[in-house]
């Protein structure tokens, strides 16, 4: 009797441990990690679509920032943390674009690769922020689409280094991808060039353009400096209104990601004076549209950005 009971306790034991097996992996299965995939954790939202597009079925992406999130003043959160330690790897921007979160990357990349996709451009290639009052470089990169089409490259190579096994789809979907960029890159210089040179000044609250005019051929001026995080005052508004009044410029821009109070003050500080300027449209600048749709996307926010500034200034 006692060998029954103990035969008992040993099988039921064994069931207890069966059961926490296959829940453990339904628990895996519900992740994705069954099936392999890296989990990938970004910053903002225009590199979580970069490693969706290189990284394809091989990769699980969150990422931290979504619409209408402005990287500048962003604060970690403890779930944030949370997907940051649970990541095979990190993709951020660099820059200091991420400038609350710096001290974070930099205790999680003792444990795990923790990439800024901005190391693989030339630092001659890079716009001071200085002149902005901001960092040493201008962190907006990706508005010049030459500039993103390194950032892919370096997404493709970090991923084919963690995950050699991967490596030929990840250089055949980079390989796609960055054909897609190059058009994207076309459409838009040819597109900026339909805009008279003398009408080709684009106004928005922050200076986070700088890239976008220089490789675009189109004079940008921000409210604000590159950073939202960096003040301004009545002087600002001041020497942006009579800019405006004096050049006759007709429509300024908004942003998702930043409040259009500073701009509002602007365009009223013009009509004391006697000029009218409009809202040429809603630009999207640190931060990518609605999931789902075209502007939730890099290729359709750009192409976004550039018909709307066309449409307006044209």
């Amino acid at each position: 009797m006692k060998k029954h009971k103990a035969w008992k306790r040993i099988a039921a034991g064994v069931l207890f441990i069966t059961v926490l097996a296959v829940t453990a992996a339904c628990g895996t299965e519900e992740t994705g990690q069954s099936e392999g995939k890296l989990r990938v954790t970004t910053t903002i939202g225009m590199i979580s679509d970069i490693v969706r597009e290189v990284g394809g079925d091989h990769v699980e992406v969150t990422g931290l920032m979504g619409e209408g999130v402005d990287p500048h003043l962003y604060k970690a959160s403890q779930g944030d943390i949370k997907k940051l330690d649970q990541a095979d790897i990190i993709f951020y921007n660099g820059l200091h674009l991420e400038g609350k979160m710096i001290e974070i990357f930099e205790k999680m990349s003792k444990g795990k690769p923790t990439v800024a996709v901005s190391d693989n451009i030339d630092p001659s290639q890079l716009r001071s922020g200085q002149d902005s009052g901001g960092t040493e470089h201008d962190p907006h990169i990706w508005f010049n689409v030459a500039n993103w089409i390194k950032a892919a490259e370096k997404v493709r190579d970090e991923l084919s280094k963690l995950d050699p096994a991967h490596k030929q789809d990840y250089e055949a979907s980079a390989a796609a991808y960055l054909k897609e960029l190059e058009e994207l890159d076309a459409y838009a210089k040819t597109e900026i060039a339909k805009i008279p040179e003398q009408q080709r000044v684009l106004v928005t609250a922050h200076d986070a353009f700088g890239y976008f005019g220089d490789a675009y051929g189109i004079r940008v001026m921000g409210l604000q400096g590159i950073s939202t995080a960096s003040e301004y005052g009545s002087k600002d508004v001041a020497k942006l209104r009579d800019f405006l009044v004096e050049n006759k410029v007709k429509a300024v821009f908004i942003e998702s990601s930043v409040p259009r109070k500073a701009i509002d003050a602007v365009i009223e500080g013009a009509k004391e004076k006697g000029h009218t300027i409009v809202i040429g449209g809603e630009l999207f600048s640190d931060a990518m549209g609605k999931e789902g749709t075209a502007e939730g996307t890099y290729i359709g926010m750009v192409r976004h950005n550039v018909d709307t500034i066309v449409n307006a200034l044209k």
